[in-house]
């Protein structure tokens, strides 16, 4: 029953998600809530993410992969990889079979504009929604203001920005988020 719910949750959310794995975010992160609160914690969720965007592969389904393992181990894994991806790939070849034909409709155009500014609003919205995880992970109070970890992880944060901002590689930033990681807990400071 568990990979059933697990296959069926993700092609939802591979089906009636727009706009890639970071606009999947805001609904991944509520159905997991929904339906496997009780074994996935909202701070699990945010460690799926950063192991998600620090391996190869595309995010969603490298999400979806970790929490099906996480359910339902490998088969949760395998039922829950093919339910995020079969919506797409079964889009893809009916939009591949049709586009020629409907490539310069109104509609279509139309369509694809007003798509952009809520794939956008999804992806800030869980930019937010991970951020407060990250750095108010007990609610909106004074706490982790209180915390040096508040103030590593701000400091990480805004050093990886800055870089960001500099157009140095990806890779590299993901590389040297994870030392700066890796020396902050080695040292116990988190």
């Amino acid at each position: 029953m568990i990979y059933l719910e697990l296959f069926l949750t993700f092609f939802m959310i591979g089906a009636f998600t727009i706009g890639g794995g970071y606009a999947m975010l805001p609904l991944m992160q509520e159905q997991v809530a929904n339906h496997w609160g009780d074994i996935i914690s909202g701070e699990t969720v945010t460690n799926f993410i950063a192991v998600s965007e620090s391996t190869p592969g595309p995010f969603a389904v490298n999400m979806a992969t970790y929490i099906g393992s996480e359910v339902g181990g490998l088969f949760g894994s395998v039922c829950a990889t093919l339910g995020v991806v079969l919506p797409s790939f079964l889009i893809i070849l009916i939009v591949a079979k049709c586009y020629d034909k409907f490539r310069n409709s109104s509609v279509v155009k139309g369509c694809m504009t007003g798509l952009k500014p809520a794939v956008v609003g999804l992806i800030g919205g869980a930019i937010l929604s991970v951020a407060a995880g990250v750095f108010f992970p007990a609610g909106l109070s004074l706490m982790p203001f209180r915390s040096i970890s508040f103030y590593l992880s701000a400091a990480i944060f805004a050093g990886m920005l800055v870089l960001a901002l500099k157009k140095v590689h990806p890779i590299l930033i993901v590389v040297i988020s994870a030392a700066a990681g890796i020396v902050i807990g080695y040292l116990g400071l988190w």
